[in-house]
C-alpha cells in the first residue's frame, strides 16, 4: 500500500513540474503595440499566421517611407505587416518576417508568447543576435483605444 501511494505521489509531482505549451492558436487575436499607436490582429491562414494592422499608425496613414515609389500611397490601415510565422509547438512562432512601416523596411522575426498576454517580438537581419524586441500586449475585449 505504501509503494502504491509513492508511485501516486511521485507520478503527480511529475506532472505538475511538466511545463504545459500554449496551443498553435494562442498567438490569434488583436495586439497593442509598445508605443500603444497600433493594434496589429494576428490570424491564422493554413498553416501560417500573418497579422494586419487593423487600428492606429499614428500620424501616418500611408506607406510612405516604401523603397518602392508604387507603394507609398497604400494605406497603412489592413496592411499585412507580419507574414509567413509557423508554430514550433514550443511557445514560439519562427520562420517569418516583419514589415516596419516607419523605416520601410522587412526584416526576419520571430514572435514568443511569453504570458498569455505579451508577445516577445523579435525583428532582425541575418541572426537574431542582431535585432530589436519588442513587446506587444494583448487587447482585452471591450477595451478602448488608448
Amino acid at each position: 500500500m505504501k509503494a502504491l501511494f509513492l508511485l501516486l505521489v511521485v507520478l503527480i509531482a511529475g506532472r505538475s513540474t511538466q511545463h504545459t505549451q500554449p496551443p498553435a492558436e494562442a498567438v490569434t487575436g488583436e495586439w497593442l503595440s509598445p508605443r500603444k499607436d497600433s493594434r496589429i490582429t494576428i490570424y491564422r491562414q493554413g498553416d501560417q499566421y500573418l497579422g494586419k494592422i487593423v487600428w492606429g499608425t499614428g500620424t501616418a496613414t500611408t506607406d510612405q517611407n516604401n523603397p518602392d515609389p508604387g507603394l507609398r500611397s497604400r494605406n497603412l490601415i489592413g496592411l499585412v505587416i507580419l507574414n509567413g510565422f509557423v508554430y514550433d509547438g514550443r511557445s514560439t512562432w519562427a520562420n517569418g518576417t516583419i514589415y516596419d512601416p516607419r523605416e520601410g523596411k522587412t526584416y526576419s522575426c520571430k514572435m514568443i508568447l511569453t504570458t498569455p498576454n505579451s508577445l516577445s517580438i523579435r525583428g532582425y537581419v541575418g541572426v537574431s543576435l542582431f535585432g530589436r524586441t519588442e513587446v506587444w500586449s494583448r487587447v482585452t475585449p471591450g477595451r478602448p483605444n488608448p
